[in-house]
């Protein structure tokens, strides 16, 4: 998962008191990062930008100060933020009303915020507005499985899978890899062990991800991928 995103998931991760029955929030961490071999690796956090709907009862100097203490500073390594790091915390002042209440015409879950925050390709439309037979959103999953288990299995550093499907062909119309020169391999090997580890048939995906069950109330918030609870963020084994 990208620096960026996983600190994005501050409210998740951090405890404080304000939001209360205040559930709008939003977050976005920009950060400078060097290339190493293709791999992207964070050198400071740039910009945080938290936007939290609160209590009339709150001022906004104590919520910018709660925020900064209970959920900037537990979530952000020390090391990443320096005295030129900007924070933007509800620069707008009061945010009262939210949710539907305060916007409307939204119609599902922006895919972006839902995958890997813009990291990654993405096509299809929202995750959540798709029953599990749709590759929009099974193949997503099965494609996030085969990055994480090449990339923690130590065969590259970052990975791009790209599949593309037609109604009524179980094999993928074609499948296009990008290990942005962070692997020792060829493509050719690269396409070999994505072959003998994964089946990328629908019917195979619903199956080896276990669509079937009762899992997706918890895709409602906080996104799709980047948590343990899902089975197409478990690292398989790989057969070299």
């Amino acid at each position: 998962m990208s620096a960026p995103f996983r600190y994005t998931h501050l409210q998740q991760n951090a405890r404080w008191n304000i939001l209360v029955d205040k559930p709008d929030t939003k977050s976005q961490v920009r950060c400078e990062y060097y290339f190493d071999q293709g791999a992207c690796i964070p050198i400071r956090v740039r910009t945080v930008v938290i936007s939290v709907q609160h209590s009339e009862k709150i001022s906004l100097e104590q919520l910018q100060n709660d925020i900064m203490e209970h959920v900037v500073k537990m979530v952000i390594p020390d090391e990443y933020l320096d005295s030129r790091t900007v924070f933007h915390i509800n620069i707008c002042a009061a945010f009262i009303i939210g949710g539907p209440m305060g916007d409307s015409g939204l119609t599902g879950r922006k895919i972006i915020a839902d995958t890997n925050s813009g990291w990654g390709a993405h096509g299809g439309g929202a995750f959540s507005g798709k029953d599990f037979t749709k590759v929009d959103r099974s193949a997503a999953y099965a494609a996030i499985g085969v990055a994480q288990s090449l990339v923690k299995s130590g065969i590259c550093w970052r990975f791009l899978v790209q599949a593309s499907y037609a109604i009524d062909v179980a094999e993928p119309l074609s499948t296009t890899i990008f290990d942005y020169g962070s692997s020792d391999k060829t493509q050719k090997e690269l396409v070999t062990i994505i072959k003998k580890n994964f089946d990328l048939r629908p019917g195979r995906i619903l199956k080896d991800l276990d669509l079937k069950s009762p899992i997706y109330q918890k895709t409602s918030t906080y996104g799709h991928f980047g948590r343990d609870v899902f089975s197409w963020e478990q690292v398989k084994p790989l057969i070299l």
